[in-house]
């Protein structure tokens, strides 16, 4: 199943951290995927430490197109909030409708999608 590969990962990643076997193998297996989103996080400080060659090398991912719909994003925080979940941004909103969209696993650090896990239809990479 392809999987969406959050920046929190990368971050970790390229700092050499401990799920860098992980990604390795979802690399290894041309399983990953990116999206605008992701790539917004992090380019521009890849581009400050003059990472040419990784920003080429995340450009050359296969991106997911997203395609917002603001009124399931709307849905998808209600839910949270109804479940007491709160303090989700829309970026990891958006990321969770691009991801269930297109029907990819989530491989995140991020706390946020293991609370959205438990009232949206989400896959998450373990």
């Amino acid at each position: 199943m392809p999987t969406l590969v959050d920046s929190s990962v990368w971050i970790d990643y390229f700092r050499g951290g401990g799920e860098v076997d992980e990604l390795d193998f979802y690399i290894d297996e041309n399983l990953v995927v990116v999206n605008d989103l992701i790539l917004a996080e992090l380019v521009p400080h890849l581009k400050l430490q003059k990472q040419r060659k990784l920003i080429g090398l995340l450009h050359s991912v296969f991106q997911l197109e997203m395609r917002i719909d603001w009124e399931q994003i709307g849905k998808f925080q209600y839910q949270c909030l109804k479940q007491g979940i709160n303090g989700i941004g829309i970026p990891d909103l958006l990321i969770a409708q691009n991801a269930i969209q297109n029907q990819c696993e989530i491989f995140s650090l991020d706390h946020h999608f293991k609370l959205m896990e438990q009232v949206l239809p989400l896959s998450l990479s373990n």
